[in-house]
């Protein structure tokens, strides 16, 4: 009776072993010194800023990154070093909003973060 027990739980560790290392492969593709941010524009009312221009500040650099955002008002960066802060603001249209950071103490792979223009 033990060795059909030991059996049946040989055989069901062989048939997840598949799912199980696809899950690992794709963790070991995965940069862990390496994140993202992404986030949404919109005006003062709240609709959404196509055509805004969102900056990303290295603060350990000082290099900036912009993207332009497309109708939906969204942006992307990735790429982000774990161990850095970031800045971002967006701009559009003569109206600025506050500047936003990403910390290094965020542990998100990916981050969200919206710009809202005065």
């Amino acid at each position: 009776m033990r060795l059909k027990s030991f059996l049946t739980v040989v055989m069901l560790a062989c048939s997840l072993s598949p799912g199980l290392l696809a899950q690992g492969n794709k963790r070991l593709n995965e940069d862990p010194n390496t994140r993202s941010v992404k986030g949404v524009v919109t005006d003062a009312g709240g609709a959404i800023a196509a055509g805004a221009n969102v900056q990303l500040k290295d603060m350990k650099s000082l290099q900036i990154r912009s993207y332009v955002t497309h109708e939906d008002g969204a942006y992307h960066f990735a790429g982000l070093s774990t161990n850095v802060d970031y800045e971002l603001k967006a701009e559009h249209d003569g109206h600025a909003s506050g500047t936003k950071t990403l910390s290094n103490f965020d542990s998100h792979k990916a981050a969200v973060i919206d710009l809202k223009l005065k």
